[in-house]
């Protein structure tokens, strides 16, 4: 299989792999060559792959979305990073993407209470 993994900037992974390891929202699953055609939404986490020479490879990711089409995966997320010290990558999930999905939660939270505050004023506005 030919796994790309982009990021917005540019393709972080254009490899032949033998098996993807991945995660999305109820649970981890696995990528091999025969798999069907397969769509997932990635949360952030830790994706592994296998090289065709049997090496093991992690990739932190974001959120993101995973597409497997025939013998391609291409996996598009807003941030990754790839290492071979599982422990730092753990800390990179933790630190920075889940951290950044709890801003992202609080600020649409407050946009939400904003345009609810808007629609009662407006609507105070209609009655006045």
């Amino acid at each position: 299989m030919k796994l790309k993994i982009l990021i917005p900037t540019k393709v972080l992974i254009d490899r032949e792999v033998t098996k993807v390891i991945a995660e999305a929202e109820n649970g981890h699953f696995c990528l091999l060559p025969h798999h069907i055609d397969f769509v997932a939404a990635l949360v952030p986490g830790i994706l592994s792959f296998t090289t065709a020479t049997g090496e093991e490879i992690f990739v932190a990711v974001d959120e993101g979305i995973l597409v497997k089409c025939a013998q391609e995966v291409l996996v598009s997320t807003l941030n990754a990073v790839e290492g071979n010290n599982l422990e730092t990558l753990r800390q990179t999930v933790t630190e920075q993407f889940q951290v950044l999905d709890e801003k992202e939660k609080l600020t649409r939270s407050a946009l939400a209470q904003f345009e609810a505050s808007m629609m009662r004023h407006f609507k105070e506005l209609g009655h006045g």
